[in-house]
């Protein structure tokens, strides 16, 4: 074959298969790297109610919604920045492949030149032959590597136009729960309105039963206050509450000193603050009308099995000379285990009372009348002593209880008991070892002075 037509057949193939080629699939593939992970938002702690819990899961999902939000529209921007660096090389890649084909047009315009030359060397037509080989596949290559880059834009397209479905499903989603929260809101509201009219209802009807209760207890206690108590509940209560008085006392006599000891058994009774155990003058070791003693020692204990309890002082007592209280603490009568009496706020109530003699060697049921001259003491008919139980007959010392179990007062004579309703002191006598620095010469002058001015009918 001439070679001159063989080199013209050889241009022909080359412009062909150059018009042929479709050089935008030329562009080489880049791999999307893949989108960064999101962190997931911490989790809040526990709410200390149930409408608080409600809102905090709520708030959570809103967060996870705007965290997922974020992450479509980071690997939206990703995708976009992809395929604008794909867009760049697919531009890159035109340009190269224009260059190209310029570059063959230029060989072909040689190539003929040096065809219709047919002085060009037979070395030169096999560097140009070789040269063309070479740009027929680097122009393969660009196709190839355009085909690819057009595939992984169609990719990133349809991805991209997920992405986009993916952000309005999200936004969808955002303002159906954003509108399921107001709901929530709306219905915990009424139901916290709703709550705290239960609450005021609640309050309401405790305070109503309440009220209900403190009636009961206070009618109750009228009741009780306004029944009478068979002595005989009242005489054993008194034998299960009354302790042992033991008073012992040391005077000057002739050449020596002499001793006198009282014992006796009585109650506690109470004011509702102060706490004493009641005696008569006569249970106690000093005498009102005898001269008054300076005396040198005097100590006093109460005694309750086997418990024994020193008191610091005697009291006589403003309503009479001859009442005298022995002061007891709370905790001291805890100790001894009984229970005071409260004095009668109406000593009046009924006509009849309970006297016990002698700390309980009898006791009876006796009526008594109030003394219009002198109001703090009422006459005992002891003429009329009924339902008597054991031999006595009233005397000076015998305790007088109210039949509602309440203490009347103290016999301070065989027919008139002083109604004890305070503990106003009169005179206080010290208990001690040495009673020099304290002489008791006087007050007990000043009881016998007062004792004597009295009605006669009354000492």
């Amino acid at each position: 074959m001439n070679r001159t037509l063989l080199l013209i057949l050889c241009d022909f193939l080359l412009l062909t298969l150059l018009a042929l080629t479709d050089w935008q699939k030329a562009a080489p593939a880049k791999p999307v790297p893949p989108p960064p992970p999101a962190a997931r938002p911490a989790t809040g702690a526990g709410a200390a109610t149930q409408d608080d819990d409600l809102v905090a899961v709520m708030k959570l999902s809103l967060a996870d919604e705007r965290t997922q939000r974020d992450q479509v529209a980071q690997q939206l921007q990703s995708t976009q920045s992809t395929l604008s660096e794909r867009e760049k090389t697919l531009a890159d890649t035109t340009t190269s492949l224009d260059a190209t084909r310029q570059k063959a047009d230029t060989l072909a315009q040689q190539y003929s030149a040096a065809a219709a030359d047919a002085t060009v060397s037979k070395e030169r037509l096999a560097q140009l032959q070789r040269e063309l080989e070479q740009r027929q596949a680097e122009a393969t290559r660009q196709t190839q590597a355009l085909a690819t880059l057009e595939k992984a834009q169609s990719e990133a397209r349809a991805k991209i136009e997920d992405l986009s479905v993916t952000v309005r499903v999200v936004e969808q989603e955002k303002q159906l729960l954003r509108s399921a929260a107001e709901t929530l809101k709306t219905q915990v509201e009424a139901e916290r309105a709703e709550r705290i009219k239960v609450q005021e209802t609640t309050t309401q009807l405790a305070q109503g039963v309440g009220q209900l209760a403190d009636n009961s207890v206070a009618l109750t206690k009228e009741i009780r206050e306004n029944r009478p108590i068979n002595i005989n509940v009242l005489f054993n209560e008194f034998l299960a509450n009354r302790v042992q008085t033991s008073l012992v006392g040391t005077r000057p006599f002739l050449l020596s000193d002499r001793t006198d000891k009282r014992d006796t058994r009585t109650v506690f009774v109470t004011d509702g603050r102060d706490t004493m155990a009641l005696l008569h003058v006569s249970d106690t070791p000093f005498s009102l009308i005898d001269p008054p003693w300076n005396w040198t020692a005097f100590k006093a204990e109460f005694r309750k099995g086997e418990t024994r309890i020193a008191v610091d002082r005697l009291v006589f007592l403003a309503i009479d000379p001859r009442v005298a209280v022995l002061p007891v603490t709370p905790v001291q009568l805890a100790a001894l285990g009984v229970k005071s009496y409260p004095i009668a706020l109406e000593p009046f109530k009924f006509t009849e009372a309970l006297i016990i003699a002698n700390g309980g060697t009898g006791y009876g049921e006796i009526p008594f009348k109030l003394d219009p001259t002198n109001p703090s003491y009422v006459h005992m008919d002891n003429r009329l002593v009924r339902r008597v139980f054991g031999d006595f007959s009233p005397s000076r010392g015998d305790l007088v209880l109210s039949k509602t179990g309440e203490l009347l007062g103290i016999m301070v004579t065989s027919s008139y008991c002083a109604l004890v309703n305070n503990f106003m002191p009169s005179q206080v006598i010290r208990t001690g070892a040495d009673l020099s620095a304290r002489p008791t010469g006087k007050p007990l002058e000043d009881l016998g002075q007062r004792l004597r001015k009295l009605p006669g009918r009354l000492q």
